[in-house]
């Protein structure tokens, strides 16, 4: 009986469960079990993931110190994950509980929902996939919950989350409205209350009012119940006072960060520091006070993490006062300590760099920005001004290293015998000093290095008791032992014997291989004398054991160094005057080019005057004089105008006709307007250049290279002279000529330009050659000398080939007058079909009467005459081809 009644009470309790599991049901037991079930089983959780998650992007969230920070932390949209996975797993499983939650436990009845559990939900739902960047979805799931729940107790917080998906999609003035009537409302409470206000700040922020902003920032900063939040808020608040003037606003709002100590996260705590630093007073304040305080911040464990920020700022600090020394030992400590802040270990670099650069290490100041670059956003502002500083720098440190190198040479070359002597014996002993003091160095270090391994044996081999270490001086080889110990195993002896450690042994080895060489066991072995004729073999892999290297009397006796004897560097001092005359040449161009480029480009004046004046006396070519003083008037102008006024007038004095003693004179002349615009003078002559005046327009670009050399445009006219050239001289010139601007030049367009040529266009030049492409037309030349505009010889010639081609009556047969050489022409008939046609058309001209041109004339194929313009060899055409 008794099992009879257990038996259907079970059955009874297994039917009311399945009848409870139905979710088209609405009774009590249904609604209530469900409810149950959803909310302390799948939602409870689905809400610990979700705020796993939280607090993970809490951790892992890099905040940008150097803007302002934004109020709500969110997962990087750019970081790369795999088709259907999320970035954080936490979100991914709170939104799998939520549709777990929706799917088997939603009670959908007569239009409405019976289980009281769906709406939070759908807001677990919401705020997964808000947090996993999926903002539209989001926004689906917080509008059905005002849709469907609207007496719901979450109905307050998922308008909030809402608003915060409307800002996240931009929809910064739509969440502003809502959220201000939302707040007036007066209905929030609590948390949600100051996340309405933090992220209506935050709308504020993006639409750049922020003035409201900072106001609703302060009631969520009083609202909130979470410090992180709070310190958070704070930290924020100074940032948008001192970007909005209010340096004491914000030196206090980074005070309350400071004061909240450890509720305080200590990131906060330690960029508070150092907002407050870059206020300081450099001239009035405390400096003592402040080391004071940054030596406590260094000194403290707990800043260990944060000590790139903290010896940054002290770098700073140095910097402000003047001691580029310890700034630099500082930026340096800051760049040593681990980081992941890019922008600060590019900022420590180019604060390096401009240290450098301020000591006129510009190569070392080079390879600092070259390291801040590559830390730098590529398509940031300030990347693009740190390149265009580092392009700068490139002929900077080329002329530099060219006058340190050449100057150097020079000078002891202008030595006398004695002199020479005694300064590479001078260099010799530093050399001698430096030499020993790094083999010192790394004695030492081979020692500690040996140390640290006996000391690691001696310790495991004895229990943790330290042994006696033999010094190398008195090792010998296991070999030197009459009566060797066998131990049972090298690895696991409990002896501190030093044959016993594998490691020193094989060290031992090789320190006596290197003093005495491989050695028989024989007495006085020490001697080199005692070997005999077998002992003294090559070494050889293949017979360790026997080789015996060859020794000196005197074993300890080395060789000198050839570094250590002065006729090693006097040997190679240059003696041809070429050489010498080249390298002069080479050093005071160098000298012009820096003083302009510190003039034009770095506006470091001083320094430009110290080049441009040590190039005056180095005897420069007299095409870089003019200019030079030139340019020292115009920097005089800005430093010393006493100075100006003696140069001004040396250069009226001195070049009277040229073009700078003409601005001079008159400021207000025609010419002294070109100053400020010689792109006309360049226009003009590249217009003629384009008529085909090439003759005139060397001589002219000649000329204008003297008067506008060291001007911004000086590249443009060599560029053009090139191209004259390349028309009158051939490729051979046109080469050389671009070769020359590419070095002058190599960071500008035109030098760019002309190395490209260089590279890719000169080759293909040179390998033009006769009857390499089939002829499509021909032509008949006639040499005739230039200038020929008044020779009655050329008129008459040009004559009787027009009355020819106008007696012809041919469209496609045309005459012209071609540049060929300096001192040659070429009077062209263009358009002939056939070698045989234009042979026939020369017989025409030199047999009948109306004509009887005696003058040489000569046919080529269209394609070989373009060879004949490049290469200017119509003499090779003449001898080879026809």
């Amino acid at each position: 009986m008794k099992n009879s009644t257990i038996k259907y009470a079970t059955a009874a309790v297994l039917f009311g469960v399945l009848m409870a599991c139905s979710t088209k049901k609405n009774s009590f037991i249904n609604r209530n079990y469900h409810a149950v079930t959803t909310e302390y089983n799948v939602l409870y959780n689905g809400q610990i993931a979700f705020d796993k998650g939280v607090e993970d992007l809490k951790t892992t969230y890099k905040d940008n110190f150097w803007d302002i920070l934004p109020v709500e932390r969110m997962q990087d949209k750019e970081q790369g994950v795999l088709p259907g996975q999320t970035k954080n797993a936490n979100f991914e499983r709170a939104e799998t509980k939520a549709v777990k939650a929706i799917q088997k436990h939603s009670m959908n009845i007569d239009g409405g929902e019976k289980n009281p559990q769906m709406d939070e939900a759908h807001l677990l739902l919401g705020k997964a996939r808000y947090h996993d960047n999926r903002f539209l979805p989001a926004l689906e799931a917080f509008n059905y919950i005002l849709y469907k729940y609207p007496t719901s107790d979450k109905i307050f917080e998922a308008k909030v989350w809402r608003e915060k998906t409307n800002i996240r999609l931009e929809n910064n003035e739509q969440a502003i409205k809502n959220l201000k009537r939302l707040i007036a409302d007066r209905k929030l409470k609590g948390q949600v209350q100051a996340d309405a206000n933090a992220i209506l700040a935050q709308a504020y922020l993006n639409t750049h009012v922020k003035d409201t902003a900072i106001q609703k920032l302060k009631i969520a900063r009083e609202l909130t119940e979470h410090n992180e939040e709070k310190a958070r808020y704070h930290f924020i608040l100074g940032q948008l006072y001192e970007s909005m003037g209010y340096q004491d606003s914000a030196f206090a709002a980074f005070q309350q960060v400071i004061d909240m100590k450890r509720k305080s996260p200590r990131r906060y705590v330690i960029w508070a520091h150092a907002k407050q630093a870059q206020q300081f007073d450099f001239k009035n304040g405390d400096t003592l006070a402040f080391m004071e305080k940054y030596n406590k911040l260094l000194e403290d464990r707990e800043n260990r993490p944060y000590l790139d920020v903290i010896n940054h700022q002290v770098a700073l600090f140095y910097d402000k006062m003047k001691l580029p020394q310890k700034a630099k030992k500082y930026f340096n400590k800051s760049l040593r300590s681990p980081s992941q802040d890019s922008y600060l270990m590019a900022s420590n670099y180019r604060n390096l760099a401009t240290i450098h650069f301020d000591e006129a290490k510009y190569a070392a100041a080079g390879k600092y920005y070259d390291s801040t670059m590559l830390r730098l956003d590529n398509k940031s502002r300030e990347f693009f001004t740190i390149k265009k500083k580092r392009e700068n720098l490139v002929d900077v440190i080329k002329y530099e290293n060219i006058i340190q190198v050449n100057d150097s040479i020079l000078k002891v070359v202008a030595m006398s015998d004695n002199e020479r002597k005694n300064f590479y014996e001078a260099h010799i002993a530093k050399l001698k000093i430096a030499d020993e003091k790094r083999a010192l160095e790394e004695a030492k270090r081979q020692e500690a290095q040996q140390q640290q391994t006996d000391n690691g044996v001696n310790l495991k081999d004895t229990g943790g008791v330290k042994g006696v270490r033999m010094e190398p001086s008195v090792m010998m080889p296991p070999s030197m032992d009459p009566n060797p110990v066998k131990p049972k195993s090298l690895a696991g002896n409990q002896s501190n014997f030093y044959f016993y450690n594998a490691s020193t042994v094989a060290f031992g080895k090789t320190e006596f291989k290197k003093k005495w060489g491989n050695r028989t066991l024989k007495d006085n072995w020490r001697w080199a004398s005692s070997q005999t004729k077998g002992e003294i073999k090559e070494a050889t892999d293949e017979n360790p054991e026997t080789d015996v290297v060859k020794a000196d009397e005197n074993p300890d006796v080395k060789p000198e160094k050839p570094e250590y004897t002065a006729a090693f560097y006097l040997d190679q001092l240059p003696t041809d005057v070429k050489v010498l005359d080249s390298l002069a040449r080479e050093r005071n161009f160098a000298y012009f080019q820096l003083g302009t480029i510190y003039k034009e480009k770095f506006k470091e004046y001083e320094l430009a005057a110290s080049k441009l004046e040590k190039l005056l006396v180095s005897q420069p070519e007299e095409r870089l004089v003019l200019p030079a003083k030139y340019n020292l008037y115009k920097i005089y102008e800005i430093i010393n105008p006493a100075k100006a006024t003696a140069m001004k007038q040396a250069i009226i004095a001195d070049y009277p006709d040229s073009h700078y003693a003409q601005i001079l004179s008159d400021p207000n002349s025609e010419i002294a307007k070109l100053q400020d615009s010689p792109e006309m003078v360049f226009s003009k002559l590249y217009k003629d250049y384009e008529k085909g005046n090439c003759h005139e327009t060397l001589q002219q670009a000649e000329t204008l290279l003297q008067t506008f050399a060291g001007d911004e445009t000086a590249p443009k006219f060599e560029m053009l002279h090139a191209k004259i050239t390349a028309r009158l001289k051939g490729v051979a010139a046109y080469k050389k000529e671009l070769e020359a601007i590419a070095y002058n030049y190599p960071n500008i367009e035109e030098g760019k330009k002309a190395d490209e040529i260089v590279k890719n266009d000169i080759p293909k030049l040179e390998q033009a050659a006769f009857g390499v492409v089939p002829p499509m037309s021909w032509k008949i030349i006639f040499p005739i000398p230039y200038p020929n505009d008044k020779d009655p010889k050329v008129k008459a010639l040009y004559d009787k080939l027009q009355k020819y081609l106008k007696e012809r009556n041919s469209s496609l047969v045309t005459l012209s007058n071609d540049v060929y050489t300096m001192d040659k022409s070429f009077l062209v008939i263009h358009g002939l079909g056939s070698k045989e046609g234009a042979q026939s058309t020369i017989s025409v001209l030199q047999e009948f009467k109306e004509y009887k041109i005696k003058d040489a004339a000569y046919v080529i194929s269209n394609e070989d005459y373009k060879v004949v313009q490049i290469k200017k060899n119509l003499e090779e055409y003449l001898t080879t081809v026809k």
